[in-house]
């Protein structure tokens, strides 16, 4: 089953744990990845990424459709669906409504709709004052997991060359 990545995992992998500059391997495997069909995020995590003025931004853009995806055309009942679940839970409304607004709203309808695994730093939690996308995929029952254990799965392998 492929993967679908949230916004975190891009923006932490930059800012943090895989930054350009010293572990260009980890953006290769992404790429690598996308082109056998196995990663991929959604148009709204791109639109999420351009608002940043930096090295990631131009890295999405060099990436396009290809790898940020388009809304599958029967995403109206999957998000019909989620809204649904999320209306029917315990949150606040202002929780409800940041949710339904944001990108992680289409994330997960999207994983919905075409059975991908969701891939999220997020955690989940029993906090009424912001909905997760991990809660949410339990809820309708969509396969998430860290990026951590998506790099496991997948058996990527950053490894130094030898020197010479």
């Amino acid at each position: 089953m492929p993967y679908l990545l949230d916004s975190n995992v891009f923006i932490e992998a930059h800012k943090r744990h895989y930054g350009f500059d010293f572990c260009p391997a980890f953006w290769d495997w992404l790429i690598r990845s996308n082109a056998a069909q196995t990663v991929f995020s959604n148009e709204k995590v791109g639109d999420e990424i351009e608002v940043g003025d930096d090295t990631l931004r131009d890295w999405a853009r060099d990436r396009g459709t290809d790898f940020f995806l388009k809304l599958p055309s029967a995403i109206a009942n999957p998000l019909s669906v989620v809204s649904q679940w999320v209306m029917s839970q315990h949150y606040e409304p202002a929780a409800v409504s940041a949710f339904l607004s944001g990108a992680d709203y289409f994330l997960v309808a999207h994983a919905l709709a075409a059975s991908y695994i969701v891939v999220t730093h997020e955690i989940p939690s029993t906090s009424s004052k912001r909905i997760k996308i991990p809660d949410a995929c339990v809820g309708l029952g969509v396969k998430f997991v860290t990026p951590y254990q998506m790099l496991r799965q997948e058996r990527a392998r950053f490894v130094l060359g030898t020197a010479g």
